[in-house]
């Protein structure tokens, strides 16, 4: 089942980046997820699978986000 994901969404991970956060904003969409990091600005790109699998929570939506 594929996880309804949309540009600007905030999402909270299972583990943490190594400046603490667990807070990514979703930059871009497709086979591969890019991810930043909300704390400081990292940008990470992931196949689809494994974001789908480390992703914790849905934490909200960016405003004005499609």
């Amino acid at each position: 089942m594929v996880m309804e994901i949309r540009l600007g969404d905030i999402v909270r991970l299972r583990k943490p980046h190594p400046c603490g956060s667990y807070e990514w904003q979703v930059v871009r969409l497709g086979a591969d997820i890019g991810i930043k990091c909300c704390r400081c600005d990292r940008r990470v790109l992931l196949p689809r699978r494994k974001f789908e699998k480390s992703v914790k929570a849905l934490v909200g939506r960016e405003k004005g986000a499609p």
